[in-house]
């Protein structure tokens, strides 16, 4: 008895070192990655200034002032004023809190659904088939008209536009993650682990899910950016969250009116658009390069 006790904590000694390991080698691989090093310092800014927003921000996000409105970026409002005489940096850091949650959330809607569905699917062969021409069905709508239609069946608000963005890119996830289940089910441990008597839910929760992360996690990364993408188009589209709550896609709507004269007003959210995309796209590059066994070296 204590002979198998010493051996099983022996093992789960050597599995924590094993992962620690791999942990170290994957963050020492991805350092190398210039581009992504960066990407992940400019998201830690927007996620910093999310979380500290009301440390940050000299006013709040819908401070009136009528005789402050239309003012350009000067020493005082350093992102100028909109045409309610609301500080539009204010309005800026404010918009990285709900624009990053709503994305980050969504994402998190569509992992959890579309885990749940690709497990299903490649670890039962009977159900595959149905299952997959149901998201192959969901597939076949553009993303925004799925969102759009999702959310006026629900209407707005904040956790339904999370929900119609989820939704509509779970049938993304649900196909990667098949095909990683599909690979790794066939491997010796999960034969091995199946043999000594392990269950269909302690095989894939303890041997097939580990080891099909890595293509998750970089799904989930580059999704995050077109989940950033389609609130922000949703927002200025009218369907996003209700103001005066700031959006970034909303700051830009509301902005296209004065485009030729207060060009600040859409230059500015789209350039903090462009910036999270753009960091959130070239870390999901580095994690790719840095998970994918073919590319190591």
């Amino acid at each position: 008895m204590m002979a198998e006790k010493t051996s099983s904590k022996q093992q789960k000694e050597s599995k924590r070192t094993q992962n620690n390991r791999v942990r170290n080698e994957t963050w020492h691989r991805f350092k190398k990655n210039k581009l992504a090093v960066t990407g992940l310092i400019v998201l830690c800014i927007f996620i910093f200034a999310a979380i500290f927003a009301d440390i940050i921000v000299p006013y709040g996000y819908d401070d009136q002032d009528p005789d402050r409105a239309m003012l350009f970026p000067n020493r005082k409002f350093i992102f100028g004023t909109d045409h309610l005489g609301r500080d539009v940096f204010s309005r800026l850091v404010y918009g990285s809190r709900y624009s990053l949650m709503i994305g980050f959330f969504a994402v998190g809607i569509s992992v959890i659904l579309g885990t749940i569905f690709g497990v299903i699917a490649a670890y039962y062969p009977k159900l595959d088939n149905i299952i997959m021409r149901i998201m192959d069905l969901f597939m076949s709508i553009p993303q925004m008209l799925l969102a759009i239609c999702i959310i006026t069946s629900l209407g707005p608000g904040l956790f339904n536009l999370m929900l119609a963005v989820g939704l509509s890119s779970t049938p993304q996830f649900a196909r990667v993650v098949r095909a990683s289940v599909l690979s790794t089910k066939e491997e010796e441990f999960v034969e091995a682990a199946r043999a000594i008597g392990g269950n269909d839910l302690q095989i894939i929760y303890n041997h097939i899910l580990p080891n099909s992360l890595a293509p998750l996690i970089v799904q989930a990364t580059l999704a995050m950016a077109r989940s950033i993408i389609s609130v922000s188009a949703l927002s200025f589209l009218g369907f996003g969250i209700e103001p005066p709550k700031p959006e970034w896609g909303a700051m830009l709507s509301a902005g296209r009116s004065y485009i030729r004269t207060q060009w600040y007003l859409t230059v500015i959210p789209g350039l903090a658009i462009m910036a999270v995309v753009y960091s959130l796209n070239v870390m999901g590059d580095g994690l790719r390069d840095c998970l994918d066994p073919r590319l190591k070296k």
